[in-house]
């Protein structure tokens, strides 16, 4: 595997990060593998693990009591229904040059604006799970008072942990937390059901778990480095008569996968909604 680019070597702390949980986690040592020094970095974590009280051994500051200092970026990372109570003291490290880089679910810009000082630059992204590899895709969007150099900055803060996508309209965040938020939920669902349905087939457990595991991860890593478009992967997988085939008129049937699909991304998206308020 190609070693991460020090794409943070120069970036001009401190950085908080608030929340880190297992995406704050992630996200921290991606910053570390692209460059940036533990001493640059200051984490508020209630109950911290066990990586983390390493990097305060190495120079992060855990948790700190006294001087507040004005951070050049403040990442957001607590759980959504924490925030009115966890972001307004955050207020205090916001400068003039400051960028607060939100990923808390359903929690809008309005949100963050009112909980911070006036005219803070504010980014609102959702990433999702595999950042913890390294693989995650973010989408952001931004408010009108964050310059191009903070929006290079939010970029460079969520490459640490994959792609990153940007959005012109914030109403389109319920429908990306419902689709790349949530959708590492629908592949590991694939993959149980899958288990199920090779059980009673009449494999072994073992052997139909370890079968629908491994076709699922080698099939996505497949999707990731092929130019082609999944409709042709699948297609090319489907001989005309085949077993294949016999499997994809029930999947793609009424009532089937893309009926299913649309209907559980729209219901994922309506409570994001409502969790916004």
């Amino acid at each position: 595997m190609t070693a991460p680019q020090k794409t943070l070597r120069k970036f001009s702390g401190p950085l908080l990060l608030a929340g880190a949980g297992k995406m704050g986690g992630a996200m921290l040592d991606g910053w570390i593998a692209r460059g940036l020094a533990p001493k640059q970095i200051v984490v508020i974590e209630p109950q911290p693990d066990k990586a983390v009280k390493a990097l305060a051994r190495r120079g992060l500051k855990l948790n700190p009591k006294g001087k507040v200092v004005e951070a050049a970026a403040i990442v957001i990372a607590v759980k959504p229904q924490t925030a009115p109570e966890a972001v307004p003291p955050l207020g205090a490290y916001v400068g003039k040059n400051t960028l607060v880089l939100s990923i808390m679910a359903g929690r809008t810009i309005g949100f963050l604006e009112k909980s911070l000082p006036p005219d803070t630059a504010i980014v609102r992204a959702m990433p999702n799970t595999p950042a913890a590899i390294g693989r995650g895709i973010s989408v952001m969007v931004a408010n009108a008072k964050t310059s191009a150099r903070q929006r290079k900055q939010a970029t460079d803060l969520l490459t640490a942990i994959g792609k990153v996508e940007w959005a012109g309209d914030e109403g389109l965040m319920d429908a990306v937390t419902a689709l790349s938020g949530s959708g590492p939920a629908y592949i590991f669902l694939l993959a149980e059901a899958m288990t199920k349905a090779g059980i009673a087939a009449g494999l072994p457990p073992e052997l139909s778990s370890k079968l629908a595991r491994e076709t699922v991860a080698g099939s996505a890593e497949l999707l990731h480095r092929s130019d082609l478009d999944a409709a042709t992967l699948r297609q090319n997988v489907t001989s005309p008569g085949g077993t294949t085939a016999a499997a994809l008129e029930v999947l793609m049937g009424p009532g089937g996968f893309d009926e299913i699909l649309t209907r559980a991304i729209a219901a994922a998206a309506r409570r994001g909604r409502e969790l916004a308020g």
